[in-house]
């Protein structure tokens, strides 16, 4: 099991940025997840992106993290946005059938943002 880093920050536009570096996984997926429903829960954004790009592994407990937040950002009336998905996070998405879920395409570019 990994290690994670989040940070949090506002854009100009007036979006929260999450961006999560390492791994998503049982040892790491409490803190990301405290970030990312806490953040959607005190802040209500209009849009919160996470930002996957350094994401190196994600296991169920990570998948089931994103769907936590998805999930609560639609009941808050929030975009969600994930932007950047690794090749992994991606894949990882496809095979859970979660994709089409997230807005993502059938197979990732890396220079792209995904909203649904």
């Amino acid at each position: 099991m990994g290690e994670a880093a989040v940070t949090t920050r506002r854009q100009a536009d007036g979006a929260i940025v999450i961006e999560v570096r390492g791994s998503l996984d049982a040892a790491t997926v409490a803190a990301v997840r405290e970030a990312l429903l806490g953040t959607l829960a005190r802040e209500r954004p209009v849009v919160l992106v996470v930002d996957l790009t350094f994401v190196v592994f994600m296991d169920s407990m990570g998948v089931g993290m994103l769907v936590s937040g998805y999930n609560l950002a639609r009941e808050t009336g929030t975009r969600f946005v994930l932007r950047n998905p690794s090749e992994f996070v991606h894949h990882q998405l496809r095979v859970t059938g979660l994709a089409e879920m997230f807005g993502l395409p059938p197979s990732s570019s890396p220079s792209q943002s995904f909203t649904p």
